[in-house]
């Protein structure tokens, strides 16, 4: 894996790119729904992988669609690689 195989942004990059604000964003976090993310080093960074599964998961295709009206789920942890702990 090159080092630029990732795509990482910052809370204000998501922000901007969803058109919500960074304290949505914290909240979201907070309450564990939105978009998974990593911390490192006391910052916050989301995966691209992430923020386009997380939007994915926001699709519809008419507001009469159920999902139209459900409040934001946190999304399936199915992008994150595991990794083995080792004893």
């Amino acid at each position: 894996m090159q080092k630029n195989d990732i795509t990482h942004m910052s809370q204000i990059d998501l922000s901007e790119r969803l058109g919500v604000s960074c304290r949505t964003l914290e909240r979201w976090r907070w309450v564990g729904i939105g978009p998974l993310f990593i911390k490192v080093g006391g910052r916050v960074r989301y995966r691209l992988c992430d923020v386009e599964a997380f939007e994915h998961s926001r699709l519809c295709q008419s507001t009469a669609d159920r999902h139209y009206f459900d409040q934001i789920k946190p999304v399936e942890r199915t992008s994150a690689p595991v990794i083995a702990k080792t004893a």
